[in-house]
C-alpha cells in the first residue's frame, strides 16, 4: 500500500479527537527532542511556530459559532491558546524555557486520550 493510500485510509477512519491527539503528540515530541538537544531561543522558531499554528486552529475552532463543545471548555481552550501565543514569544526571546509549553501540550494530550 502506498503512503498516500495509507494516509487517506487513516483520515477516513481516524476520529477528529484521535487526529488532534496524534498531532499534539508529534509536536510535543518535537519540542521535547529540541529541549533535550539543548536547542534554545531563535533556533526553536520553526517548531514553536508549528505549535502556535495548532493552538491558533484550536482557538479559532472553539470560538466559531456552532462549536458543540461545552462553553467552559471552549473558553479554556481559547485562553490556553492566548497563553501559548504569549509564552512562545517569551521562549523565543530566551526569557523562559520550553517546558511550560510541553506541560500544557501534555495536559491536552491526556485530556484527548480520556474517554
Amino acid at each position: 500500500m502506498s503512503l498516500n493510500a495509507y494516509q487517506r485510509t487513516r483520515t477516513i477512519t481516524e476520529s477528529p479527537r484521535a487526529t488532534e491527539c496524534r498531532l499534539m503528540r508529534q509536536i510535543t515530541g518535537e519540542m521535547i527532542a529540541a529541549r533535550d538537544a539543548g536547542v534554545v531561543g531563535v533556533p526553536l522558531t520553526a517548531i514553536l511556530f508549528r505549535n502556535r499554528e495548532v493552538w491558533n486552529a484550536f482557538s479559532t475552532a472553539c470560538a466559531a459559532r456552532g462549536n458543540r463543545l461545552p462553553d467552559s471548555l471552549r473558553a479554556s481552550i481559547v485562553s490556553l491558546g492566548l497563553w501559548v501565543d504569549r509564552f512562545t514569544s517569551t521562549v523565543v526571546a530566551g526569557r523562559d524555557d520550553i517546558d511550560g509549553l510541553i506541560d500544557v501540550n501534555r495536559a491536552i494530550i491526556q485530556g484527548l486520550e480520556e474517554n
